[in-house]
């Protein structure tokens, strides 16, 4: 559980968050709301890339704005960035072994480790492709298995699914919702396509101008008259 009590996060004279508070519980939590409502300010708080002027962060009770970027990466936290981070000149396998590399000290079950990820998003059978010869779609599931690998609390996914077509969605929403059961993770997904956050997400929380304006489950909040103004402007 994401437990964000009074956070309100400051540039200037802005408040990028302003006394934010919410309790996301659900396996997966979608975030959502127009451009410069705060998404990436709430993304950049939790996983240690700024700060908070005021307010608090628990994650399954431990308090996270204390910890450093590479202490939250340690405690559970990952995150994927909307531009793939793939080592063009290693292997499938190395990209993922490098990161387990990172977070993880007990190098007996490693390949072990990285096999069960592989195998999960359905990079086994390519993981000799070096990161140069994969498309798009590859790319993706090989951020999500650098994501997985290493005993993860919680993943921050930033727009997982851009540039990929509707069959490759559907296989990208499927994993996406087995994560929990697959490694016991939360999973926070930001994205503006609402159609893969319906299809995720049972608990969403939409931001505006950096406040709270809804949070619940996915189609009710999708379809308050705030959300549809505000978001999908209707």
């Amino acid at each position: 559980m994401i437990d964000i009590h009074a956070v309100t996060v400051q540039f200037g004279g802005v408040k990028a968050l302003d006394d934010l508070t919410v309790q996301l519980t659900a396996p997966v939590c979608g975030l959502i709301g127009p451009n410069g409502a705060g998404k990436t300010t709430l993304v950049n708080l939790l996983s240690g890339f700024a700060r908070a002027k005021a307010g608090s962060v628990e994650v399954d009770g431990h308090s996270l704005l204390a910890l450093s970027p590479v202490q939250r990466v340690r405690f559970g936290l990952r995150r994927s960035f909307q531009t793939e981070q793939v080592v063009e000149d290693l292997s499938i396998w190395d990209n993922v072994l490098a990161i387990l590399e990172q977070v993880d000290s007990d190098r007996a079950n490693y390949t072990e480790k990285v096999g069960t990820v592989l195998h999960y998003t359905g990079l086994a059978e390519v993981a000799g492709a070096w990161g140069s010869q994969i498309n798009l779609f590859q790319r993706r599931k090989l951020e999500l298995a650098k994501a997985l690998v290493g005993t993860p609390r919680v993943l921050l996914l930033d727009e997982p699914g851009a540039g990929i077509n509707e069959q490759e969605a559907e296989q990208l929403r499927d994993l996406i919702v087995g994560i929990h059961g697959f490694c016991g993770a939360q999973v926070l997904l930001i994205d503006h396509d609402v159609e893969l956050i319906k299809g995720t997400c049972t608990q969403t929380l939409v931001l505006d101008f950096g406040r709270l304006l809804a949070v619940g489950a996915t189609l009710e909040v999708l379809n308050a008259p705030q959300v549809r103004r505000a978001y999908l402007g209707t």
